[in-house]
């Protein structure tokens, strides 16, 4: 045998490894996608909200309910809609963020939260946890294997006035027992909110 034809053996078989490397990762991690890479869209649509989705393709958050209404010093709502269980242990929060003043809100980088291993994921919401007072734990939002926060990132950097930004983010479940969970998020208020699912 030649050592061209070890080559050749050798590069078939990386190739041979890679493709099946990443046939395998697609696999893993598909179906699961929430866009969290993609800018979601800024609108003045806060109307009932129920099946449709935005620009960027993200499910709008159902806006037939609404579990709590925060406010920040700037007058900024933080409207959340629904606290879900999604099947394979995953807790999604969802609502908007309404600018009801009459300038644009600069969302603060508070919001992306202070672990260094998220800064290259660009704004985001990491920063939001849920507490389980009842059960003594604190839920942090979920990362993928990018170590990218799953919930709205890479927004726009201002809200303007009379708009809204919708937004995600996932959490590992609490127990099934567990009905209410507090929900923390810099600038606003504490509140509980109640799980569904």
């Amino acid at each position: 045998m030649n050592f061209q034809h070890v080559r050749k053996v050798r590069r078939a078989g990386a190739v041979a490894l890679l493709a099946s490397s990443l046939v395998f990762s697609v696999a893993a991690c598909g179906g699961d996608d929430k866009g969290e890479d993609k800018a979601p869209s800024v609108s003045s649509d806060t109307g009932k909200g129920r099946g449709k989705q935005d620009a960027a393709g993200d499910p709008l958050p159902d806006r037939s309910k609404t579990l709590v209404t925060l406010k920040n010093d700037a007058g900024v709502e933080m409207i959340v809609y629904s606290a879900k269980r999604d099947s394979g242990g995953f807790l999604t929060v969802s609502g908007d963020f309404k600018n009801s003043g009459g300038e644009s809100f600069v969302p603060p980088v508070q919001w992306s939260g202070q672990e260094e291993a998220v800064v290259d994921a660009g704004p985001s919401l990491a920063a939001m946890t849920l507490v389980d007072s009842v059960g003594k734990k604190r839920y942090y939002v979920l990362r993928d294997t990018d170590n990218r926060p799953l919930t709205t990132s890479n927004y726009e950097l201002t809200i303007g006035a009379g708009k809204s930004l919708n937004f995600f983010a996932q959490f590992p479940s609490p127990p099934s027992t567990t009905t209410k969970v507090d929900l923390q998020f810099p600038g606003f208020p504490n509140a509980t909110i109640e799980i569904s699912g």
